[in-house]
């Protein structure tokens, strides 16, 4: 490691692990002293043809001088990046400061020549477009602010990689060679080519893990029973279309098959590619197996063994040493403590999962953090008694148990484009990185429903898990996934009642709710629910208990057909009698119907109708295959205790599938109708639905974020820096808190401090009567409610006996801060604050001023920058917002003042990171225009944007 004096410490920060195009991974960190010899081997393994693009001209080795240039670096001018793979160069990138001659320079030139070298096996993987990437924010960490690159007009490659970045670039040609100029300041194109970037590599990344042309169970047990001889046999009994291995390093010599797979001790010996490795050893084992896999090129690694983060410090340190090992070999891991992955595509039929059962082929893509959880819906997926029916199937299912390493993120990357995937569903222990969930969630959600619920709410995370600090409470980051589009539900059941309805049915296109059925007390139940739920239903039709499935038939069609009508519930009891109608004809009637109006959705409320049921799931059933009189498998809530020990996490909601009816055939194309035993569970997944509808509708037009030609940037930005040199964290004072305000168009009320009764008789004089006095202590400041405010005090003796009465009730002026403030027009109070989260992003709320509000939780949120839909939303959407628009005969108030307060404010903070939280309270709204009446601002540094620099997995 470099020690000279003329050289800076080792930026270790800039080590940083990224996805390449093709799914793997590789290392990114700055070149060394020490990489001499890698780096001699590194070029040896460069074709003539790309060391000549590199040179312009032949450069068939390195001299002992290029060695010592090309490793000796400064890390300020002159900086090398290498990219590495089982910790051998693959990819180099350099800058080197130059002035505006173009020779060698230091600080302030804030321009460098930078060039590339890529090992031919490894071009076309996307190495020199991140290598870019990160040069580029090292670069701008130390005050270079432009780079030229001279490229040969024949590597149409990298000239493909520097236009492609999204830079604003100038290109000159002279002398026969390409001159290509661009800014390192990221821009709207800029970022927009590395999320596309990101998400292509994380998507493909996943998608190596779920489709593998060969899979290599490593830990299969001698004897059955343990994690790996059943994870082995639960693959080859799903029919898993490519080669499957068994790997047990305890094998006799001469054991050359388990359970009727080909057996191996090691994954060396195996003489075709393997492409995924089912981990199931003791803990202790798998870094020996890590290297097995990595030096024999496995792709990617599931990891079912147990004792790492969820068993302590230990283990946790364990867990860290694992990711980072398997990285070094460009492997990513789905655990470790991992219940397994499903696809259920014919093309693959991979279940290396402890799921002794596949569930059958469909539409929804299920994630979970837990194994136990994973169970359970799994389970409620084709429970039939006392469960949601008329099913779907599943297209593929991820268990990450740690999430070490693949993450909920990755997968959504991967279920954004999978065209076997119309709907997810995902229940999370954790939020690894809030603010990048969010984008993935919102640009997922307008193509497909995603449907949330999150655990631990109210705990924190799982040992296993590595989160980002939040100081947000979950309701703030539950609105603020709902703004993303994400329907946020409360528990695993809810998650399915949506993900099924959302599966099988149209989106309803409004919340109009027509009812019927042969139930007049059930109609009425589900009447009741509508409301509830904020729908508008219909009133109940009755059928009566005499009803045919003819009868069903016409009232379905009939109320499909209704332009007020905008999803029809069905409720059906059991009849009893001779004619009654029977299960599968009133299936057949209600599928006949709702296909002749395709784009409206249809749900069954039933009650003790397992036949009904059934026959509505028709042959989409994803209960559990026939038994076929084979040995019992172990079942998946079992504790297992083998190589690996898998130790599920308990599931209070996890109840075993119960037993399923036989399912009849329903005609090619039919359109299933999903069922529910209870009319609020039918109910509310309908709401959910009705809510996402909107969300979509609303999508498509966001709306925009405002000028305001009176905002003065530039002056703000000069106030903060300026503050700011004071420290690196105040509170402002408030004239310096009225000033920036005053900079973006916020006025705020003079509040004149009154340590004594003349010194408030001389405020009221300069401000004008009537005044306002009001006690700024902390225990009283904004608690009207305690009587620590005076309002319209007409005169200088009542402003006087105010005074006394507050001094007497509640101490010296010392203890209260009294302030004297010109009094403002009678409205509502509300509260405006904003924040910037160090995990989440910035974030506006907005809420009425006062304790009831308080006590409900009634504020609103969205994430910053607010557009001008986004701000009447957020107004519209708190519970109390009636009072705002007249209620009970009250004017209303002004709220297009209010929604451009908000938009302001929410300008300032992402124009200012520094400005780190806003409180504007009270703010009272009048019938025209708006009072600021307090004020606080807070300046820091701002938190650091992981999502403005450099693509990079998590650190480990």
């Amino acid at each position: 490691m470099q020690t000279s004096p003329d050289r800076h410490e080792y930026p270790a920060h800039w080590e940083a692990d990224v996805v390449l195009r093709d799914g793997g991974t590789a290392r990114i960190r700055p070149i060394t002293v020490d990489d001499a010899d890698r780096l001699v081997s590194f070029y040896e393994q460069v074709s003539d043809e790309s060391k000549y693009y590199r040179f312009f001209a032949p450069y068939p080795r390195l001299s002992a001088k290029d060695v010592h240039r090309f490793t000796h670096h400064d890390f300020v001018d002159r900086v090398g990046l290498a990219a590495t793979v089982g910790g051998e160069f693959i990819a180099t990138v350099r800058y080197d400061r130059i002035g505006a001659d173009g020779t060698p320079a230091s600080a302030p030139a804030d321009e460098a020549e930078v060039a590339f070298l890529v090992q031919d096996a490894h071009q076309g993987r996307g190495v020199a477009s991140a290598l870019l990437e990160h040069i580029g924010a090292v670069a701008r960490e130390r005050g270079i602010r432009r780079f030229a690159a001279e490229v040969l007009p024949a590597n149409t490659k990298m000239i493909k990689v520097f236009t492609d970045a999204g830079y604003t670039q100038k290109r000159s040609f002279e002398d026969g060679v390409v001159r290509l100029e661009f800014d390192l300041e990221p821009t709207d194109r800029s970022l927009a080519v590395q999320y596309a970037r990101e998400h292509r590599a994380e998507a493909r990344s996943v998608q190596r893990l779920l489709a593998p042309g060969s899979v290599a169970v490593i830990g299969a047990g001698r004897t059955p029973g343990g994690v790996g001889r059943s994870v082995l046999g639960n693959i080859r009994d799903a029919g898993f279309t490519g080669r499957l291995y068994a790997v047990n390093k305890a094998l006799p010599d001469g054991q050359k098959e388990l359970d009727g797979v080909p057996a191996h001790r090691s994954v060396r010996d195996i003489d075709s590619p393997v492409d995924l490795a089912v981990v199931a050893v003791p803990a202790e084992q798998v870094t020996e197996v890590v290297t097995e896999c990595g030096e024999h090129g496995v792709q990617g690694l599931v990891v079912v063994s147990a004792g790492y983060a969820e068993s302590g410090h230990e283990g946790r340190e364990r867990q860290r040493a694992l990711v980072r090992h398997a990285r070094t070999y460009g492997m990513r891991i789905i655990g470790p403590n991992a219940f397994g992955i499903i696809n259920t595509s014919p093309q693959v039929r991979l279940n290396a999962s402890l799921a002794p059962e596949v569930p059958r082929p469909g539409r929804i893509g299920l994630f979970a953090q837990s194994g136990a959880i994973g169970i359970a819906l799994l389970s409620r997926l084709h429970r039939r008694g006392g469960g949601v029916t008329g099913v779907t199937g599943v297209s593929t299912f991820v268990s990450s148990g740690n999430r070490a390493d693949v993450s909920g993120n990755d997968v959504l990357q991967y279920w954004y484009e999978d065209p076997d995937t119309d709907v997810v569903l995902m229940y999370l222990e954790s939020i690894g990185n809030p603010r990048k969930f969010t984008r993935l969630a919102r640009r997922t959600a307008a193509a497909k429903p995603l449907v949330v619920v999150q655990g631990a709410r109210h705990a924190a995370a799982p040992q296993g898990h590595a989160v980002r600090a939040t100081r947000l409470p979950h309701e703030t980051v539950s609105a603020l996934l709902r703004q993303a589009g994400v329907i946020r539900v409360d528990t695993i059941t809810e998650l399915v009642d949506a993900g099924l309805l959302l599966a099988r049915q149209p989106l309803p296109p409004g919340p109009r709710v027509a009812i019927l059925g042969n139930s007049e007390s059930l109609g009425l139940l589900t009447y009741d629910a509508c409301l509830a739920e904020g729908l508008r239903p219909h009133p109940p039709q009755d059928l009566t208990t005499a009803a045919s499935a003819a009868d069903f038939h016409a009232a379905l069609s009939r109320a499909l057909a209704d332009d007020r009508c905008d999803a029809v519930v069905v409720t059906a009891i059991p009849a009893v009698g001779e004619g009654s109608v029977g299960d599968a004809a009133l299936a057949q009637a209600l599928r006949s119907a709702s296909a002749a109006t395709p784009d409206k959705p249809v749900l069954v409320v039933h009650v003790e109708l397992g036949g009904l049921a059934e026959a509505l799931s028709a042959a989409a059933s994803t209960a559990p295959q026939t038994d076929t009189g084979e040995t019992p498998r172990p079942t998946p809530d079992r504790a297992y205790r083998a190589e690996g020990g898998h130790q599920p996490r308990n599931a209070p909601d996890a109840t075993p599938p119960e037993d399923h009816l036989p399912a009849t055939d329903a005609p090619e194309g039919a359109r299933l109708i999903p069922a529910y035993p209870a009319a609020e569970r039918a109910v509310r997944a309908l709401g959910q639905a009705v809510a996402y509808a909107q969300w979509r509708r609303d999508a498509a037009d966001p709306g925009k974020v405002p000028e305001y030609e009176d905002i003065d940037e530039k002056g703000a930005a000069a106030l903060i820096d300026g503050l700011l040199a004071r420290g690196q964290g105040l509170t402002l004072g408030t004239e310096e808190t009225c000033d920036l305000l005053g900079h973006y168009g916020v006025q705020v009320h003079r509040a004149l401090p009154a340590p004594s009764p003349d010194a408030a008789a001389e405020a009221a004089r300069t401000l004008g009567y009537p005044v306002a006095l009001k006690a700024t202590a902390p225990h009283l400041r904004h608690r009207a409610d305690l009587g620590g405010v005076r309002l319209d005090l007409a005169d200088e003796d009542q402003l006087r006996r105010s005074y006394a009465e507050l001094t007497e009730l509640f101490g010296a002026p010392e203890e209260l801060r009294p302030v004297v403030q010109r009094m403002a027009p009678r409205g509502v109070d509300v509260v405006v604050r904003a924040v910037i989260d160090p995990a989440a992003g910035a974030v506006l709320s907005f809420g009425l001023a006062g304790a009831a509000s308080q006590l409900l939780g009634d504020t609103a949120h969205r994430l910053i920058p607010v557009t001008d839909r986004e701000a009447g939303s957020l107004v519209r959407s708190i519970r109390t917002a009636p009072l705002l628009f007249g209620w009970r005969g009250s004017a209303p108030a002004d709220t297009r003042a209010l929604e451009e307060l908000l938009l302001r404010v929410s300008r300032l903070v992402d124009d200012h990171p520094e400005v780190v939280a806003v409180t504007l309270e009270p703010v009272v709204v009048a019938s025209h225009g708006l009072s600021v009446l307090g004020a606080s601002v807070r300046l820091a540094p701002p938190p650091a944007r992981d999502d403005l620099g450099p693509r990079t997995l998590p650190a480990y």
